[in-house]
């Protein structure tokens, strides 16, 4: 038996219940926004509409992707010659009537329970704090793989041991000079796309580099976010002063 059309506001409605599991409102008006384009959107419009940095934009189409809500594929700009032109991703809804019946996710019920717990922190306190949990998981684990015997060691020995703990743990990491700053390279982020929604995170990250960094070299260093993923760059960069 075929089910009646949704009415607006039930749709509205079935749509709010899909993306609470996702936990952001810009998604869930990202969804309703291809919803109400037939022949689909580029993320590059998404962007533009709802005033987002373009991996945002991916981002959130891509969650709804993966959450199997939407469809990409690719396509030439219409009247554009065959063969001429780049073709770019289209996001179209999988199906305009949506099922009720949706499992949960759970990790992007914790993913948007930690997005909401910074935000009532406040970017300078939710900074701050997510660089000291670095900073201690960094000092902790400088402490493990520095015996007595070993520290203070060179600056160029202790670095090349950072990027070697931290690609242990997904970031495939490596120590580089760049625009005269030694710093440290990230080709992955192992905290996904959280990141994007709340770049605060990358403080993290900056946090154990200086605490890795400072249990195994011996001195008060300084470390700063040259590049990350939420700026637009395509790796991340962790800025070392103070050697």
């Amino acid at each position: 038996m075929d089910r009646p059309p949704l009415s607006p506001s039930d749709f509205a409605s079935v749509v709010t219940a899909i993306t609470s599991a996702f936990g952001d409102p810009t998604r869930r008006a990202i969804y309703l926004y291809v919803h109400e384009h037939d022949d689909g959107v580029t993320a590059s419009a998404v962007a533009e509409r709802f005033d987002l940095h373009p991996n945002v934009a991916r981002h959130h189409l891509d969650k709804l992707v993966a959450g199997g809500y939407v469809a990409v594929a690719a396509a030439r700009p219409s009247g554009s010659h065959q063969g001429a032109g780049r073709p770019s991703k289209r996001y179209r809804v999988v199906a305009p009537e949506i099922a009720l019946d949706l499992p949960l996710r759970h990790d992007d019920v914790l993913t948007s329970l930690l997005g909401r717990a910074l935000a009532e922190l406040g970017p300078e306190r939710s900074e701050a704090l997510a660089e000291e949990v670095g900073l201690g998981y960094g000092r902790a684990m400088g402490a493990s793989m520095s015996p007595g015997s070993e520290q203070h060691r060179s600056f160029q020995t202790a670095l090349h041991a950072v990027a070697e703990a931290l690609t242990a743990h997904g970031f495939a990491a490596h120590a580089e000079q760049i625009d005269e700053k030694v710093s440290i390279v990230n080709e992955n982020c192992p905290f996904g796309g959280v990141v994007i929604e709340n770049p605060v995170i990358c403080a993290v990250d900056r946090g154990m580099v200086r605490g890795m960094l400072e249990t195994l070299y011996g001195r008060d260093l300084v470390t700063e976010t040259a590049l990350s993923l939420p700026t637009g760059g395509e790796r991340c960069v962790t800025a070392v002063q103070g050697t």
